[in-house]
This record gives C-alpha cells, sequence and structure tokens, in this order.
C-alpha cells in the first residue's frame, strides 16, 4: 500500500512549554519560601538549645566549685576595687576558677593566679578555646569556633555572672552572686536559689578584655534589662534599654541573639528563658539574692 510523504506516523512531543516551566517555578519558588522560615526557625530552636545547655553545664560547675570549696567561684579576684574594665590589675574571673567542673583542667593548671589575668605567662590560657563559653547563636568577635583566627585574638565568654540589681560598678558591696572577692555560700542565699539570678548571655563589643578577665567581659547587672515601669504602667520594649558601657566603671546589662530574650541560668540550676518583655522591678528581685520581697507574678 502507497503512503504519501505527508502521512508519516505522529512523533511525540517531550518536554515542557515555557508556560508550564513558569509555572513549576513559581510552585518550587512558593514551597521554598514557606520552607526556608520553618528550616532557620529549626535551626535556631537547635541552637537555643544547645546554649542552655552550656548555660546548664557552666551552673553545675559552680555547684562542683561550692561543694568543693564551701562557697560560689569570685565573681572576681582582685586587690582592691571597684573594678575597672581596663587590662590593669589581676581580675581572676569565675570562669577561671571552674575550668577543673568543666574538663578544662589543663587551662586551670597552666594558669598563673598570682600574675593576673593580662600577664604574659598567662597568653596562652587567656587566647584559649572553651567551646563551654560560647553561644552558637553568638557571632562573636572572631571566628573562634575552630576557623583561623587573628594571632591577637583572645578568648571569648558569652556568658556573665549577675554581680548586682542595677546598673552599678563591680565593687566588693554588690548584691548579686558573682562579684568582686565574693564568697557566696547557699546559706547566704536568703531569697532561695530558685529565685535568684545566677548567670545570663551578653553581646561583645570591641572592648572586651576575654574570658579570663573579671570585668564586664564576665559580669553584668540587670540594670538596663526589661520594660520599664512609670507611674505604674509597662512600658512594653522589644529589646534592653540601650545603655552602652563607655567608661571603664560602666558594667552593662545583660543581652542575646536570640528571638525575644535570652537565656539564664538560675542559682539552684534550672535554666530558664528571660523575655525582653519582662518587669524590670521582676528583674531586680531576681538579681537580688537578698531583698526580701515576694514575687507576685511567675518572672518566667
Amino acid at each position: 500500500m502507497n503512503h504519501s510523504k505527508d502521512s508519516s506516523p505522529l512523533r511525540l512531543r517531550i518536554g515542557f512549554t515555557l508556560v508550564e516551566l513558569l509555572v513549576v517555578m513559581a510552585i518550587i519558588g512558593v514551597l521554598m519560601g514557606l520552607l526556608l522560615p520553618a528550616v532557620q526557625a529549626a535551626r535556631e530552636a537547635a541552637r537555643r538549645t544547645s546554649c542552655m545547655n552550656n548555660l546548664s553545664q557552666l551552673a553545675l560547675a559552680i555547684h562542683h566549685h561550692e561543694f568543693n570549696a564551701e562557697h560560689l567561684p569570685s565573681g572576681t579576684i582582685n586587690p582592691s576595687g571597684p573594678i575597672r574594665s581596663e587590662a590593669i590589675g589581676k581580675h581572676v574571673s569565675w570562669t577561671i576558677q571552674i575550668l577543673p567542673y568543666i574538663e578544662q583542667r589543663n587551662l586551670h593548671e597552666k594558669f598563673d593566679f598570682g600574675a593576673g589575668a593580662y600577664a604574659p605567662e598567662n597568653r596562652e590560657v587567656r587566647s584559649g578555646f572553651v567551646p563551654t563559653f560560647l553561644c552558637p547563636s553568638n557571632p562573636g568577635l572572631y571566628l573562634n569556633r575552630g576557623g583561623a583566627r587573628s594571632n591577637d585574638a583572645i578568648g571569648e565568654s558569652h556568658y556573665a555572672g549577675c554581680h548586682h540589681d542595677s546598673e552599678s560598678p563591680i565593687s566588693d558591696d554588690n548584691n548579686g552572686l558573682l562579684f568582686l572577692n565574693s564568697k557566696i555560700r547557699f546559706a547566704d542565699i536568703l531569697d532561695g536559689s530558685s529565685q535568684t539570678l545566677l548567670l545570663s548571655e551578653i553581646k561583645l563589643d570591641e572592648t572586651h578584655l576575654g574570658w579570663v578577665s573579671g570585668t564586664r567581659s564576665t559580669l553584668r547587672n540587670v540594670g538596663g534589662y526589661g520594660a520599664i515601669s512609670e507611674g505604674g504602667d509597662r512600658l512594653p520594649i522589644v529589646s534592653p534599654a540601650p545603655f552602652l558601657p563607655t567608661g571603664p566603671l560602666d558594667v552593662g546589662t545583660f543581652d542575646s541573639f536570640h528571638n525575644g530574650g535570652t537565656n539564664a541560668a538560675i542559682a539552684d540550676g534550672a535554666v530558664k528563658f528571660l523575655t525582653r518583655s519582662i518587669d524590670n522591678n521582676v528583674m531586680r528581685q531576681l538579681a537580688n539574692r537578698e531583698d526580701g520581697k515576694v514575687f507576685t507574678e511567675d518572672p518566667f
């Protein structure tokens, strides 16, 4: 049977038209737009959990120190005060004192307590990398998570002890738990260890002196944290009060890179999340170990 040239079998079409391709790309774009925030939220949740674990480890180490020395570590060890945030003096921080209890005995044994935080013989320890002191959400000032660092980089801590319930120089008469030459026992926490702030997070600036330094690099207060009350009215805020330490006697407050607030370790070892909208008066009650006040609301 004869077939004309135009009677060839129908060819199957393979591929997409331009319209189909654009529709598929639009759908993928919408799905990615929905998925990425969820992925970022899941990653931040994991980082926040890791941060809480760090604080739990630090609080446990402080408890071990109290068990062995019969008092909490001193917030900072120095012959005199108030403490100036300058690289002058001994300024041996509480972080140095708890090193044996966070599996860092080698650093502890290398540190010369008599020479002080800034002595040349303690340079190696001062630049030491201690993962427990680093919040995964905090970018820090250096690539200090195993990456390359500059030769003059010093070790960071993204956690600080609470020395006072308001903005005040670090001295031997502070009402927190960690301050100048402090030797607080659990029996001295008259308000109860479950209602007293021990540690929380901080943001660093270029003036920080490293995790060995018992200055505002490892000690803070709650003076600028939380909603301030005026005339009995709560003033909601989205971030801590804009107090930026400038002078050497300025200390500053807690802060973090987590959304909505900061993680904090309470003196009994519990780790809580402190929202930035918390009443500043409540924060001051948490920071003061013996103010005798009764909480009228759940601070957490």
